[in-house]
């Protein structure tokens, strides 16, 4: 399925949404509306003074992780792209029609110091249905897989353990499939996609999709906000 977020006019966009909100919050993710999850029993090394540090994720609709991880201390800035493929073809067009075998990604930059690889995982995994394969809700198709791209060895098993860690807790009532893989690139969406969310708040997917998800991680991590956001 091919949803252009886009041009859908802003009610048809809402309706869609509202189907998506239903699918998605009516499955394996309802149990944690705004429950944190367990806390990572693995973190990264400790970083070194004034280190920046990156993570690439990709839980479906860019716009919507974007939006839940720029709330959080810590975070420095979201850039919305694609991950899994070449920069040839990393175009959004490309990865709608399914020509590519991109997903959907965001690139975290963040001050380690301040929040952790660990605490970003837990909010990565709250944002999104980490248990449905190649979708999120009305959202179908390869590019929205929930997937984990490590740049190194030590983020890759942490990862891991995380994984391995919820479902041993049965943390979701179904196994999460979430992909860990190497990250070969990075490549930014187009400039209309960035900072969609804070650009365009009554966009009807946005209202619909997105909202909901940025306010389901806030309400779970409240002590983790950044200095007002609290009352969003």
């Amino acid at each position: 399925m091919r949803f252009n977020r886009v041009l859908v006019p802003s009610l048809g966009a809402l309706m869609i949404g509202v189907a998506w909100m239903v699918g998605n919050f009516g499955g394996s993710s309802a149990a944690h509306a705004a429950e944190a999850l367990p806390k990572p029993q693995k973190d990264l090394s400790a970083a070194k003074p004034g280190e920046t540090r990156t993570a690439i994720f990709a839980g479906g609709c860019f716009w919507c992780t974007e939006g839940a991880f720029l709330q959080f201390k810590g975070v420095t800035a979201v850039l919305s792209g694609y991950a899994g493929d070449t920069r040839e073809n990393a175009t959004y067009d490309k990865v709608c029609s399914h020509l590519t075998k991109h997903a959907e990604a965001i690139k975290i930059t963040y001050d380690p110091t301040v929040v952790t690889y660990a605490q970003l995982l837990q909010i990565f995994f709250l944002a999104h249905d980490p248990t449905t394969l190649d979708r999120q809700g009305n959202d179908e198709g390869h590019q929205y897989r929930s997937a984990i791209f490590y740049q190194s060895d030590e983020e890759k098993q942490v990862a891991e353990a995380y994984i391995k860690q919820l479902n041993d807790a049965k943390a979701f009532p179904s196994k999460i499939v979430t992909t860990l893989e190497p990250l070969n690139g990075f490549y930014p969406a187009e400039a209309y996609h960035q900072n969609f969310v804070a650009l365009n708040p009554n966009q009807g997917y946005v209202r619909a999709c997105a909202l909901p998800k940025m306010a389901k991680v806030r309400e779970a991590y409240k002590d983790w906000l950044k200095i007002g956001d609290e009352k969003k």
